[in-house]
């Protein structure tokens, strides 16, 4: 007999997810963490895949924060290649599906290889309006709003906005994450009870769910689980519901 698939019974348009585990995951099979992190690629397309399936059309990826830097270079070198295979060998799929890949944070600093294939993958899927895979690549919150101030500011210096025309709706096409849906629900793997300069704005009203799983076992049994959760929560936005 063929199993009902989970249905969603509250709106969830963004999901954003701190994918952490895979250096420990690796580690306690004895294996180096740049193993980890290719495993961890695997779950990225398995989760994703679940996204579209449930409807969900905005999938936000912490793939790489300005703090990851201090990694050693041999696993940073490897993580970006395990990157550029990921976007070459799902391409032709996001094209087919409808898919638009976008990108948070400084792209200048990735590697020149990285930076060509997430170009090449964002050109190409533009004109997509189904889903978007929104991956954050040297991604930092507090980078990200600080550059956001700084550019109301010139465009106040500038004569370009009224100061007294600055609001919340304004502030955020300044963001990284410009006309993309707020976030619903935030997933973080690992175990660990934090947002790593991760969405700081972007999360104001979202639902979060901490899990122990590390990121490399986090498959679609533990994905509807996280959706299940979700739907039980009351979001009530600071109002008050009768």
């Amino acid at each position: 007999m063929k199993k009902e698939q989970f249905v969603l019974t509250k709106p969830l348009n963004h999901l954003a997810v701190i994918m952490d585990g895979n250096g420990r995951w690796a580690k306690k099979r004895l294996m180096p963490r740049t193993f980890g992190h290719k495993e961890g690629c695997k779950r990225v397309e398995e989760i994703f895949n679940l996204c579209m399936r449930y409807g969900i059309k905005v999938f936000t990826l912490y793939a790489f924060s300005t703090e990851n830097w201090n990694r050693p270079e041999d696993e940073i070198k490897l993580l970006f290649e395990y990157l550029e295979e990921f976007f070459n060998s799902n391409i032709d799929k996001f094209m087919e599906k409808g898919v638009k890949v976008n990108h948070m944070g400084d792209a200048s600093r990735l590697p020149e290889k990285t930076r060509r294939v997430l170009n090449e993958a964002i050109n190409r899927t533009f004109n997509n309006d189904k889903f978007v895979f929104n991956i954050c690549l040297n991604y930092g919150s507090r980078q990200e709003i600080l550059k956001a101030v700084k550019n109301i500011a010139k465009d106040v210096e500038n004569k370009k906005v009224d100061i007294d025309n600055i609001d919340d709706k304004l502030f955020q096409t300044y963001l990284d994450s410009a006309y993309l849906p707020e976030v619903d629900l935030m997933i973080r793997t690992s175990g660990e009870n934090r947002l790593s300069n991760f969405l700081l704005y972007q999360l104001a009203y979202a639902e979060f769910i901490f899990t122990p799983t590390y990121w490399p076992d986090f498959k679609e049994k533990e994905f509807v689980e996280c959706l299940k959760e979700y739907c039980s929560r009351d979001r009530r936005y600071g109002a008050i519901k009768e």
